[in-house]
């Protein structure tokens, strides 16, 4: 059985997705800096991620939480992605026109994703287009077309909702006075009633 530096990768990442800590993280940034087309050493990749393609790019100072699962992606600069943030290929990995044919049979068009630098993927989002630089994708959101930069989008489909570096209809939080806890969005909701 001959096997491609793909299926080797696989096979390898999950071996090393086990191994918890500061420890683990370091080991599987020692691995992908030769395995990945693209890897920094300031990278932290989390406890339980997997990567399938050696197309991958980490880049500097980027952080991919416990359980993300990763295809042919760029993660460039100061990228965090969330706990089980998934990035496959594209939205097209598998064929599924043919019923002649099991899906698992059929060619895909597989897609190479990019997160632009410093944007921030919430928990169990699903990247299936590019998202611009400085960008936040809401926890649980599906991204289905590309984002433009400096983008929040929420939701499946992910929509946009504001513009990063502008007034937002979020209400500011007052400064904290005293001893008191600061205000938190989830003091907002419990004060609101809702």
């Amino acid at each position: 059985m001959i096997f491609s530096s793909d299926t080797s990768l696989e096979t390898h990442s999950q071996l090393l997705s086990l191994l918890p800590g500061m420890l683990g993280s370091y080991l599987r940034v020692a691995f992908y800096r030769f395995a990945l087309e693209d890897c920094d050493a300031t990278a932290t990749i989390c406890f339980g991620v997997l990567l399938s393609k050696s197309s991958a790019r980490i880049g500097s100072h980027a952080y991919i939480g416990p359980r993300c699962m990763l295809g042919s992606v760029t993660i460039e600069r100061d990228v965090l992605l969330g706990p089980a943030v998934q990035i496959p290929s594209g939205p097209n990995v598998h064929g599924i026109a043919r019923l002649d044919i099991p899906i698992r049979e059929q060619p895909g068009d597989p897609q190479h994703i990019t997160i632009g630098r410093d944007s921030w993927i919430g928990a169990n989002a699903t990247i299936l287009a590019d998202v611009g630089q400085q960008s936040v994708v809401g926890a649980g959101s599906i991204v289905t077309k590309p984002t433009e930069p400096c983008t929040i989008v929420v939701g499946n489909p992910a929509r946009p909702i504001a513009k990063r570096g502008e007034a937002t209809s979020l209400p500011q939080r007052e400064a904290s006075k005293g001893n008191s806890p600061p205000v938190t969005q989830a003091d907002e909701v419990r004060a609101d009633g809702s």
